[in-house]
């Protein structure tokens, strides 16, 4: 049987969307756009997912300019992949603030090998999405902010879901981050589809760190109470 890491490095290595976008709207697939990408977040795979026990998905939005969408890996900036996973990167130096926050929680939790040995983060969609204006400016899109984009993914969301349960996720528990328009989106499709039985919300980062900087820390002790029910 093959290991975590190795579904997830083939999930990311065969990782594309060749659909439709609406207008000023493009595709961040790091793993197409950048070559040490695949290199680099299968180095982390490799660390923390070298076996075949299942793990419990936590779902994101959808991959953001300075997160993911650079370093392949959900929620881990090029800093935390450093400092934090030990996992040199080159090519891009990002510092996102909902990566700082999820690894503070970690941390909390008891470290990077204690949590992602339980748990395994990736996003409702797995690529992300610019938004272009016409002086050039590139801003991050939401799967849900432009309706026309989000009715044209559902065929590749649904795909998605299904690949991270083979890849060996528990359909028991599933937590989304994001308590509004990313849980409801959730909810209604896991409604119709069954890919959970229950779908746990938690506030997402990037509100937290936004408007909620102080409370930070009822916010992680919030998010542990939670993980302890998987």
């Amino acid at each position: 049987m093959t290991t975590f890491a190795e579904r997830v490095i083939s999930f990311n290595r065969k990782l594309d969307y060749k659909g439709n976008l609406p207008p000023a709207i493009s595709v961040l697939n790091p793993f197409r756009q950048n070559k040490e990408i695949l290199s680099v977040s299968s180095l982390f795979y490799r660390k923390y997912y070298n076996d075949t026990n299942p793990r419990v998905l936590i779902l994101g939005i959808n991959s953001g300019r300075l997160g993911a969408g650079a370093t392949g890996i959900p929620f881990t900036d090029s800093r935390r992949l450093q400092q934090v996973c030990k996992i040199n990167i080159a090519s891009v130096v990002t510092h996102e603030p909902s990566s700082v926050f999820i690894y503070e929680m970690i941390e909390a939790y008891g470290g990077a090998e204690k949590f992602y040995s339980k748990f395994y983060i990736n996003s409702v969609c797995p690529l992300g999405f610019v938004k272009v204006s016409k002086s050039g400016k590139q801003t991050n899109c939401n799967y849900y902010d432009d309706k026309k984009l989000q009715e044209a993914l559902i065929p590749f969301i649904k795909w998605n879901l299904e690949q991270q349960i083979k890849i060996g996720c528990s359909r028991k528990f599933c937590y989304c981050l994001g308590a509004g328009k990313n849980f409801t989106f959730l909810q209604q499709l896991n409604n119709m589809e069954k890919y959970f039985d229950q779908i746990i919300p938690l506030e997402h980062p990037r509100f937290i760190i936004q408007y909620k900087r102080r409370q930070k820390k009822k916010y992680i002790g919030a998010y542990l109470k939670k993980l302890r029910l998987a």
